[in-house]
């Protein structure tokens, strides 16, 4: 398990880019919805937050019944792996959990030379495997794929799950999400964590077929979101073109980012996100990242063994506080 330092950061004061979180604050209607809510703590939601759910059915055009939410994406992943996780096969690198929680996985390789872009169509699936993982966008390098072949896939395995992790959805990329009730071998799970801006509200959910969504729902707790979460949540998506306008200002810091990265020589991959990958070769990724410790900024080696000890997951900050890492960022090189 992850150690729980590494999860936000602990009591570290500073400029936090471990996580892949918003450096935007909630939207003004969220925090209001929130606020309101925290005087009527004293009473449960609805179950299974149903205003929420059937918001969620209503956007996505599926039925209420395949919806599933729990406070957080990450429960919601380690209780699909204890059901489908006995050989799993995923697109590496990807989200560090799935290695994590798989009991045992194959891996298809992203290659770097192509700027970790992949065909979905040229994937080869082993026999045996139990679910096969799709993070679109993908974490960490922030590459979208072309969603067109899944359906393809999805028939010519109808004995193995399917799941795509749309956690960065809002950001970039082709939802399949409306695809669930066609083909009862694909799962897709989502969070409000990433470009909704409410990582600490913890709002998580999965778009399943139904005897996947009914399980989930009959053996977790019915209130699994507090009152000001659900508000958050339902203000946040009533105005989501909110979310949207400020996710293309997030991609341009980031874009500004990755430039004065190169500017001191390091490679940029590209990325449709507010993160993409780095590599500092010949620099020592974990030697970089002490050194900006040290000067107040908190981030961390990508540790793959195959990219190599060099590669780091950058993720902007406001261009304010990425000023102050890219200047740490001189030192800290210079110094190496």
């Amino acid at each position: 398990m992850q150690e729980i330092g590494e999860k936000g950061g602990a009591t570290f004061q500073g400029i936090k880019l471990l996580l892949c979180e918003n450096p935007l604050p909630p939207i003004e209607e969220a925090i209001a919805a929130a606020r309101e809510e925290v005087a009527r703590s004293n009473y449960y939601t609805e179950p299974y937050s149903e205003p929420l759910r059937r918001l969620l059915a209503e956007r996505i055009g599926v039925p209420e019944r395949l919806i599933h939410i729990n406070a957080g994406s990450e429960l919601i992943l380690r209780q699909l792996f204890d059901r489908f996780g006995g050989c799993a096969h995923l697109l590496t690198p990807t989200y560090v959990l799935f290695p994590e929680i798989a009991r045992h996985y194959t891996e298809t390789r992203l290659p770097p030379e192509k700027d970790f872009a992949f065909d979905l169509s040229r994937l080869v699936i082993p026999e045996g495997t139990t679910i096969v993982v799709i993070v679109n966008p993908n974490n960490p390098n922030g590459g979208i794929f072309d969603m067109a072949p899944l359906p393809d896939l999805l028939r010519r395995h109808p004995g193995t799950q399917f799941l795509v992790d749309e956690a960065f959805i809002g950001l970039a990329g082709q939802t399949v999400a409306h695809l669930v009730p066609e083909y009862p071998n694909l799962m897709v799970t989502r969070t409000l964590s990433k470009a909704h801006s409410l990582a600490g509200f913890r709002v998580g959910y999965g778009i399943f077929p139904q005897s996947v969504a009914d399980d989930l729902n009959g053996h977790n707790d019915a209130y699994p979101l507090a009152r000001p979460s659900q508000a958050a949540a339902v203000a946040t998506l009533v105005h989501e073109d909110r979310v949207h306008d400020r996710a293309a200002r997030l991609h341009t810091w980031a874009e500004a980012l990755a430039a004065d990265l190169r500017a001191l020589g390091v490679r940029t991959y590209p990325s449709r996100t507010y993160f993409f990958l780095a590599d500092f070769a010949p620099h020592h990724a974990a030697r970089i990242a002490d050194g900006l410790r040290s000067r107040g900024i908190l981030i961390k080696p990508l540790n793959d063994p195959v990219l190599g000890p060099g590669f780091m997951r950058i993720t902007t900050a406001q261009p304010e506080d990425n000023r102050r890492f890219v200047n740490a960022l001189k030192e800290v090189m210079a110094a190496a």
